[in-house]
């Protein structure tokens, strides 16, 4: 039993991990306070991030905590997004051919724009600008990168930020242009949230997130750890084998866990690198955050979404983070997960298309 809670802590200790994760609650709670947008998750971010890269420590030690955790409740928001699947979406699903087509001019150009920014404005190499640029496809990046030569702390540094600015950004644009915040009261609201789960709705829920990790993983999913249980949950809601989703509170410690990971990763950066990334990385995100609002307006009549649905599913952020603000707003975060998925997908086929003509 000992071994195996050491493990879990993957070489952390744990007075370290729970000062991390106490730290990240309280920036939580703060900012769910204060009502800003998507406050557990920003605050737990914000507030970690900070103190890492400030050098903060616990007997010693920086900041830190497993990152295995944060994938592990990855499966909740999965589940969640399955609670969603309806008869009247699903055939809903043959319009969105135009807005998933368009992924395929969307993506290269993205990539290409976020590689100019880097390569000719950073002055960085070939190789990390090209694989720092895509847009998806956290893991890939960075296994391909380090095959390339690619400066691997520089790489890691603008994917994180590049996801991190999103989670941050679009919420923000949301909040002003709506008036309110971004799940700033009790998380989010989704299908099947009024609904009060029994034995055996926890048991089809639980079994949905497990079978759907296992089997996105056996399959290859792109993003398995989401995408499985997206697939398992959607099945055994149009099964009718439970109606319930999971609680708001479910939610509310994925999005604590998740950007309390995040923040730690800026442990061990200096201050030079970190600014350099972050203008490098807030010039990208603003270039494909625009990129995606003009796709938005161009594509939402023939869809049948509104645009903030598919800003939201064009922002080039993580597809689980970018699916609990679909879920904060109630947007169909079927259609948002559904796009990210393809983005990714799409992203990784790009980079290997372009890579041997860009690096030249």
């Amino acid at each position: 039993m000992r071994h195996w809670f050491n493990r879990q802590l993957a070489g952390v200790s744990l007075p370290v991990v729970l000062a991390t994760l106490a730290l990240g609650a309280a920036g939580g709670g703060a900012a769910m306070a204060l009502h800003l947008p998507l406050g557990m998750l920003l605050g737990a971010l914000m507030a970690v991030g900070v103190a890492s890269a400030l050098g903060a420590r616990v007997g010693g030690r920086p900041l830190a905590v497993p990152q295995h955790w944060r994938f592990a409740l990855v499966p909740v928001i999965g589940v969640a997004i399955g609670a969603s699947f309806t008869p009247a979406l699903v055939a809903q699903a043959p319009r969105w051919a135009f807005s998933i087509g368009a992924l395929l001019v969307f993506v290269p150009l993205a990539h290409v724009m976020g590689y100019l920014i880097f390569a000719r404005w950073g002055g960085l190499a070939r190789p990390t600008a090209f694989y720092a640029a895509m847009p998806g496809g956290l893991m890939e990046s960075l296994h391909l990168g380090e095959e390339a030569g690619a400066d691997i702390q520089m790489l890691t540094l603008l994917q994180f930020l590049r996801l991190i600015l999103c989670i941050v950004l679009v919420p923000v644009i949301f909040t002003i242009g709506t008036g309110h915040a971004v799940g700033s009261a009790a998380g989010t609201a989704m299908p099947g949230a009024d609904v009060t789960a029994g034995p055996v709705d926890w048991l089809v829920m639980i079994a949905a997130g497990v079978v759907g990790v296992i089997g996105g993983k056996a399959a290859r999913l792109p993003a398995h750890i989401i995408v499985g249980p997206i697939l398992a949950s959607a099945a055994a809601h149009m099964a009718g084998l439970t109606a319930a989703a999971p609680p708001g509170w479910t939610i509310l410690v994925t999005q604590w866990v998740v950007g309390t990971s995040l923040g730690a990763r800026f442990a061990g950066i200096r201050g030079r690198t970190l600014w350099l990334a972050l203008r490098l990385s807030l010039a990208a995100a603003a270039a494909m955050l625009t990129m995606g609002y003009g796709a938005a307006l161009a594509l939402h009549g023939l869809v049948d979404q509104p645009v903030a649905a598919l800003f939201l599913a064009y922002a080039p952020g993580g597809i689980s983070e970018m699916s609990l603000v679909a879920l904060s707003l109630q947007i169909s975060a079927v259609f948002v997960s559904v796009h990210h998925v393809v983005r990714v997908m799409i992203a990784i086929a790009m980079a290997r298309f372009l890579a041997g003509r860009l690096l030249r």
